[in-house]
């Protein structure tokens, strides 16, 4: 199936957005499902993680929580490469965001010092996704960065097999993470657990991990009762920028790799050589008729994938700008000399030698990303998501009573007088 085509080219940058189509994860969410659901498990607890277990996913739970045992058994059993290859995974995102995690400043003006007071939240909620396949990566890209905050209790969440069992690979992972409860529930009563707790999973203070579109809208309906970054973690995204000389086997199938996770994702293609477009096409086309997940490639690319031609270099950095992209790759010569333009996106892939899928694993960045265009106001997620700021004030005599002045100037005008008073009276002491 050849991707849809959209024309750009003579459309000057400025006016590229508004003849964009919408992303298709940005379009109308399940609010009031989801809603039910919530409430559901909120006066519910266990009995009704377990009802919505088993209509949901087809699976009567004798139990929600993964006893610490399988989990080690799980970490004994997988191949000894999948071991390594987490181990490394974990290593890596580890020590990246180590580098994240600076002490606090402090400010120092006119007698006032301001000490920063980090400090990282207690619990932390990770959502690893389940159904189509399974997300070890996922686990270990929520809990390092938690670990690394300092958090003192990491709890995960993931959807059990159609056996009703955790897959090894993501228990394992959470082995390797040090991730200290496991549950097998999925979706939005998940979310719902995590955030207003049951008899057997304690409420969190976070959550964290990404997921369809029912995860996503949970997570926004519990923001406010749980701490939830203000990214939009939801279907996957890529936005591909070719050229004459991009390998086309190369950019067909790093559109492949996001459209593979399934419905509702994003998978654009953007250049300024219409030779590039067509041998990408039809490397594409050639995939999707051999992928084992054919369907789920189809669906995407059926709603989600695009072919946008522009007039240059210039012109496809703003298209992807106004998409704001969960991954952007820079798939053409002399890349580098593009990322000045880059102004929105989740994550960049800087030259053809470096595809999505080494950050969605071992590059060290974290592969939760803002979707639904939220790249323009979030980021990615990392240390900062698990801690809190607390600003500690102190003041000496001479640098009160250089203040005090504007104290009681400003509070004059708000109609405040016991803030001024509460200055002028130790002033005068």
């Amino acid at each position: 199936m050849p991707l849809s085509r959209l024309d750009l080219r003579g459309v000057p940058s400025a006016a590229v957005a508004g003849r964009l189509p919408p992303a298709p994860s940005a379009g109308a969410l399940p609010t009031a499902e989801v809603a039910a659901v919530i409430e559901q498990v909120r006066t519910g607890g266990d009995q009704a993680l377990l009802e919505l277990t088993a209509k949901f996913d087809g699976v009567t739970l004798e139990a929600l929580r993964v006893p610490a045992e399988a989990v080690q058994r799980a970490l004994e059993s997988v191949p000894v490469e999948l071991r390594r290859a987490l181990e490394l995974a974990h290593a890596r995102i580890t020590a990246y965001h180590a580098g994240e995690a600076a002490p606090g400043r402090d400010f120092v003006s006119e007698g006032v010092t301001v000490t920063h007071l980090v400090r990282p939240v207690r619990r932390a909620g990770l959502y690893a996704p389940g159904g189509r396949a399974r997300y070890p990566s996922t686990v270990l890209m929520c809990a390092a960065p938690a670990r690394v905050a300092g958090v003192e209790e990491l709890v995960l969440c993931v959807p059990p097999g159609r056996d009703g069992s955790v897959d090894d690979a993501s228990l394992a992972a959470a082995a390797i993470a040090g991730v200290d409860e496991v549950y097998g529930v999925g979706g939005a009563q998940a979310i719902a657990a995590l955030a207003f707790g049951t008899e057997t999973i304690r409420a969190v203070d976070v959550v964290v991990g990404p997921g369809n579109r029912y995860v996503a809208e949970a997570k926004r309906q519990v923001s406010g009762i749980v701490g939830v970054p203000s990214a939009f973690t939801g279907p996957s995204e890529v936005v591909v920028v070719a050229d004459d000389h991009t390998p086309c086997r190369w950019a067909a199938v790093d559109l492949a790799v996001q459209a593979e996770h399934g419905p509702d994702g994003l998978a654009w293609l953007i250049t300024w050589s219409e030779k590039a477009l067509s041998e990408i096409e039809v490397a594409l086309e050639e995939m999707v008729r051999r992928s084992p997940r054919r369907q789920d490639l189809e669906s995407t690319l059926a709603g989600g994938g695009l072919a946008v031609l522009v007039d240059g270099p210039a012109e496809a950095l703003a298209v992807s700008n106004a998409v704001a992209p969960e991954h952007l790759e820079l798939l053409v010569d002399g890349a580098d000399a593009l990322l000045p333009l880059v102004e929105r996106a989740g994550a960049v892939f800087v030259g053809p030698l470096t595809p999505a899928s080494l950050g969605d694993y071992v590059a060290g960045p974290n592969h939760v990303l803002p979707t639904a265009r939220t790249a323009r106001f979030a980021s990615a997620l990392g240390v900062a998501d698990f801690r809190t700021t607390v600003h500690a004030v102190t003041v000496d005599r001479p640098g009160l009573a250089r203040l005090a002045p504007a104290v009681a100037a400003i509070a004059e005008v708000e109609g405040l007088p016991a803030h001024a008073e509460s200055v002028r009276l130790r002033v005068e002491a």
